[in-house]
């Protein structure tokens, strides 16, 4: 029997980074404890080839860098709208569907939330970004259609989707006392999505709010891509990237893109791969750095690069400098890394982040200065460069910071409340 005090329907954000599952409960959080009472649950999954099991979130990553043998999966939700949704991977011997891997993952999304929250969910919201895929609405809709499917065929019998910024701005209505013009900016791992929302603590009771809402847009580019940019022109150098071979040409780049970006990093463990690289080895001008390359490939240490690189690019946000320590491949490797370095790898992505934002006020007809509060969420957006760009283009605006990781989340079990009960 479910609580008396349980809801019956829940929202589900299943992020590139991170996931949550909400629901409204009185007197009770809204977000769920997802794993070691923690309401987040990393977006991985691990395939430990020691004793076969399957885990997920901090412990996925955890048994993963401990250095159990198997295959670690991260950023599944970029496989939405991409042409791999429908490709398989190798895992435990046999072949998996990609779709199945998301199947799984959300699934136990599902199984924790019902677990904490007494019941079992039949109703759910989705959040969804603005985009899964830029300027493909056939893919655009493909990506909607299979998350759908997906929750459908793990137990959910009622789904329906907001995007993730209206989510966000529904939470933070929560805590207002007047009417606001509230920009959204939610920076995630994979997408940056922009509402520009009118709020108030009257206007939440309506039932219908597409008044409320005066545009909406977003680009496909999140903290993953910020972490790939950064991996290239921080890290991969060290490995041999953009150095040349002894006929003065250029070491292939494809293996340095793989091990850059999480969820092609698997990529780069084939025997092909190693065997190719083994050969340019051969042929390299600093063969101490295809050395490195070799030694990364065959401890398949590319996700514990991947890891470093973002906690180094997150460290960043606080101080203006830190030490990448690279031991695992080389004894006493290290790599300075600083801020500035970081802006100038990615500021080419901050101006499209940037450009998109001003098209999204351009074609609204909302004057920048008649906006009252920027509220900044998702995982990403804390990126010092990122906020002052966005920030110059509303001067007026007060900037709020929300639950990076549960805005959304929690804005989705508003809404789920409000359409299921």
């Amino acid at each position: 029997m479910p609580h008396a005090s349980s809801a019956r329907a829940c929202g589900l954000d299943f992020g590139t980074s991170n996931s949550t599952v909400g629901c409204v409960r009185p007197g009770q959080e809204t977000l769920l404890p997802l794993e070691d009472g923690k309401v987040t649950l990393p977006s991985v999954v691990f395939f430990n080839a020691d004793d076969g099991s399957t885990c997920f979130g901090r412990t996925a990553l955890q048994e993963y860098l401990t250095g159990y043998e198997g295959r670690l999966m991260r950023s599944m939700k970029s496989l939405l709208g991409s042409r791999l949704l429908d490709g398989r991977t190798e895992v435990h011997g046999r072949s998996l569907l990609f779709r199945d891997l998301l199947r799984q993952f959300i699934g136990e999304l599902k199984r924790r939330a019902d677990l904490h929250g007494e019941r079992a969910f039949e109703h759910v919201v989705l959040g969804r970004p603005v985009c899964f895929v830029d300027d493909d609405p056939a893919a655009d809709r493909t990506a909607e259609t299979t998350l759908a499917e997906i929750a459908r065929t793990i137990g959910f019998k009622e789904v329906s989707f907001q995007y993730e910024p209206i989510a966000a701005a529904f939470h933070y209505e929560t805590e207002i006392h007047r009417e606001e013009l509230v920009l959204v900016a939610d920076i995630g791992g994979g997408t940056s999505d922009f509402s520009l929302v009118r709020l108030s603590p009257q206007r939440a009771t309506l039932p219908n709010r597409r008044e409320d809402l005066l545009a909406n847009g977003g680009v496909h580019i999140g903290g993953t891509d910020f972490d790939r940019l950064f991996s290239l022109v921080g890290v991969m150098p060290l490995f041999g990237f953009r150095s040349l071979l002894k006929n003065q040409r250029e070491m292939p780049s494809r293996v340095y893109y793989d091990l850059a970006t999480w969820h092609s990093i698997n990529a780069a463990y084939t025997y092909r791969v190693l065997t190719e690289q083994k050969r340019f080895s051969l042929d390299a001008q600093e063969p101490e750095k295809m050395a490195r390359l070799l030694t990364l490939i065959e401890k398949r240490a590319g996700h514990w690069l991947a890891n470093e690189v973002e906690q180094a690019k997150i460290a960043l946000s606080d101080q203006e400098s830190t030490t990448l320590v690279l031991d695992h491949i080389e004894p006493d490797l290290r790599r300075q890394l600083t801020r500035d370095e970081f802006d100038a790898a990615t500021t080419g992505l901050v101006g499209k982040i940037e450009a998109k934002l001003a098209a999204l006020l351009r074609d609204a007809g909302v004057a920048p200065e008649r906006i009252d509060t920027i509220f900044f969420t998702g995982g990403a957006s804390g990126m010092p460069l990122l906020r002052r760009r966005v920030a110059a283009l509303l001067p007026q605006a007060r900037p709020v910071e929300g639950d990076l990781f549960g805005s959304i989340g929690a804005g989705l079990a508003i809404e789920a409340a409000r359409r299921y009960g």
